[in-house]
């Protein structure tokens, strides 16, 4: 069911590009699950993400954050993981209503639109949540897929390459990187991102089948692979 089309937001204040840093762990890594492999190419998937829980929200707003904000936020979380998403998207609204520097309230409303596939309101989210907290990697992540899915792959890539520097040990992040550079046609950080990610998951195949594809010609011959 598609999602209805958020509200406008007053006196947001967005100071910049590029959020909650991994929430637990990582994006992913904290039970929310992103089909990467249906953004590579040649595949014939539709490029979806797919979110099958989500980050805790209540030790991620700002200063200015009320008490019933929270609240909202909290039981939009509840009701997202449970799969009601309409009932989630509004107590997200409203939290953002009563507080619009509530940094996760924008994060996991990003997240609903994405599940959705309604990308450019996600992106509009993760932007804010970024802004709100810059140099944090979720919403680079989050917003970096967004661009995948419609095709922005060099916006996607400059996502990626600054989350990759705040949250190094995320192997999605660099399973991410490696899709983008392979769409851009650069074999070398294709191949050097999904290495990267091997370091980190030596039994991912996703990594594994990335690799395979751009390394043809032994790029990452400098970037040791540690053995199963």
């Amino acid at each position: 069911m598609a999602l209805p089309n958020r509200e406008p937001l007053r006196r947001i204040r967005i100071s910049g590009c590029g959020l909650v840093a991994v929430l637990g762990t990582a994006l992913c890594g904290a039970g929310c699950s992103f089909d990467l492999s249906s953004m590579t190419p040649g595949s014939t998937k539709e490029a979806a993400p797919q979110t099958t829980a989500l980050p805790d929200v209540a030790a991620e707003s700002g200063g200015t954050a009320t008490k019933e904000a929270q609240l909202h936020a909290g039981r939009g979380q509840i009701l997202a993981q449970s799969g009601k998403t309409a009932e989630a998207l509004a107590e997200f609204n409203t939290a953002l209503a009563l507080d619009p520097y509530h940094v996760a309230a924008f994060y996991q409303r990003g997240l609903l639109y994405q599940s959705d596939r309604q990308y450019q309101l996600a992106i509009a989210d993760f932007s804010a949540a970024n802004g709100l907290t810059p140099q944090q990697a979720d919403p680079l992540l989050g917003r970096a897929l967004c661009y995948l899915a419609v095709g922005k792959n060099r916006e996607a890539a400059n996502d990626l390459d600054e989350a990759s520097q705040a949250s190094p040990q995320n192997a999605r992040i660099w399973i991410a990187r490696g899709t983008a550079y392979e769409k851009l046609g650069d074999k070398a950080k294709a191949a050097d991102s999904y290495s990267r990610a091997l370091l980190l998951r030596p039994k991912d195949d996703e990594a594994r089948g990335g690799l395979a594809r751009v390394d043809s010609q032994g790029l990452t011959g400098q970037v040791p692979i540690r053995p199963d």
